[in-house]
């Protein structure tokens, strides 16, 4: 069974932006979901945040693009009122990434990607960088 990863947004964003020095290994982890190789999840407010971020630095019509061409890579896990309450009552300093990590949990995902893996340090499933994670995963 291939490994079920969710992807934060700062990964995604590496990637579909061209965010130097982690690109590189933001586009791996994205290759090896285009080869089948593992299955990449993000929440349904990755979206929205891809969106609002990409049409800044492109066009609405390109960021729509974009999205769409990416959307085909990933697996959409919705952020519903479960995903919420836990956030709410989960310990976390930051919000936004508890919905992520919430909605990783939802899905069964066995690693959480993230470039900020000390604000996941009593996670329940391993986190890592888009790095380490190509690095070890081979």
């Amino acid at each position: 069974m291939k490994p079920l990863l969710y992807v934060d947004t700062d990964v995604v964003l590496d990637v579909l932006a061209n965010r130097d020095p982690f690109y590189a290994a933001a586009a791996t982890l994205f290759s090896k979901a285009e080869t089948g190789n593992v299955t990449l999840c993000v929440s349904s407010l990755t979206f929205s945040n891809l969106f609002y971020i990409l049409r800044k630095q492109l066009s609405a019509h390109a960021a729509h693009e974009v999205l769409r061409t990416f959307r085909q890579l990933v697996t959409v896990v919705a952020v519903d009122d479960t995903i919420v309450e836990q956030a709410l009552e989960g310990g976390f300093t930051d919000f936004e990434d508890a919905l992520q990590y919430f909605a990783a949990l939802s899905a069964g995902c066995t690693m959480f990607i993230t470039r900020n893996v000390r604000h996941y340090r009593k996670a329940a499933i391993r986190v890592d960088t888009a790095e380490v994670y190509c690095s070890t995963a081979g």
